[in-house]
């Protein structure tokens, strides 16, 4: 399908450098063969739209027999989105989801009041030589919405909305964007979009949506005559008209934003609130260990393998 006919792209060189808010180069973080590059929060910026937390995990490459064991571990009050370039995980949660995810599918988890969860590299995945790489983010949830039953939602590739252009593939992973709407159950307005883009391809932002970024997974980007490198966030400031135009090489993205919530989050480890009494709870019922009679429980499977909190 085409753009949606209504949001004309504009020329990069019509805008200025300043129509970037805010410029975040992600912190990288070694886990030991594997590398973690954390756009949000930043210093300068805790959240575009609702998204609040934004992971770029990978590329990594691992022998047979090796891979990621993210150990089960709670939330609360967010949304966690998983999204994979290549490789695999699989999902185990509190509420009784075993699902594996593989590249172009989406995983979306709402915490709400409270879930725990982990993901590993998968048995499949371990039997030989394999790479993982891709975009773990969460989503705060608006305050009224904070301590919903959590609920999982699995959507394949092929659920997920596809708009073609002229050397532009974007792939509506959450929310509404050029008149499509995905899948998932969102909870505030946003969009989340994986954008390939060939040499020299334009590609227009949704201009209906109050907060906008771009991150560029691969490649590199020129606005208003500048180049922006893989590996950098973009925030755009409100209500301008942005196009991006690909380097030589293309560029894949991921772009993302909505409507701004109401205030501030609390974040302390994988907990986010709107109070910091809603965060001190949570750590209460996660020493507590009552597994499956307070507000946590352990994924089936997970239960030898309890985090206890960080200092």
């Amino acid at each position: 399908m085409s753009w949606n006919p209504a949001l004309t792209p504009g020329c990069p060189d019509e805008i200025g450098v300043d129509a970037i808010e805010t410029l975040i180069i992600p912190r990288a973080r070694d886990l030991g063969g594997f590398e973690v590059k954390r756009a949000l929060p930043a210093p300068k910026r805790q959240m575009v739209g609702p998204f609040i937390f934004f992971d770029q995990a990978g590329p990594a490459e691992f022998l047979t027999g090796q891979g990621i064991d993210v150990r089960p571990h709670p939330h609360i009050g967010l949304g966690t989105v998983t999204y994979l370039y290549q490789g695999d995980f699989h999902h185990r949660d509190s509420i009784g989801t075993d699902q594996i995810i593989r590249p172009g599918a989406l995983n979306w988890m709402v915490a709400g009041k409270g879930v725990t969860h982990s993901e590993r590299t998968s048995e499949e995945g371990r039997s030989g030589p394999h790479s993982l790489y891709g975009i773990q983010t969460w989503m705060a949830l608006p305050e009224d919405q904070e301590d919903m039953d959590p609920i999982f939602e699995h959507h394949g590739e092929d659920a997920i909305p596809e708009i073609e252009a002229e050397g532009v593939n974007a792939k509506l992973i959450l929310g509404t964007a050029y008149g499509e709407s995905a899948p998932a159950t969102m909870f505030s307005e946003t969009f989340y979009l994986d954008v390939t883009l060939k040499a020299g391809a334009r590609f227009p932002l949704p201009d209906d949506h109050e907060d906008r970024g771009l991150y560029i997974s691969q490649g590199s980007v020129s606005i208003a005559g500048q180049e922006f490198e893989a590996g950098q966030m973009m925030v755009f400031r409100p209500g301008d008209k942005i196009t991006v135009s690909a380097g030589a090489q293309g560029a894949r993205l991921m772009a993302l934003g909505g409507a701004t919530l109401n205030g501030p989050r609390h974040v302390w480890w994988n907990f986010v609130a709107s109070s910091k009494d809603k965060i001190e709870a949570a750590k209460e019922e996660w020493r507590a260990n009552r597994w499956g009679e307070g507000l946590f429980d352990l994924p089936a499977d997970d239960r030898d393998e309890f985090i206890p909190l960080p200092d």
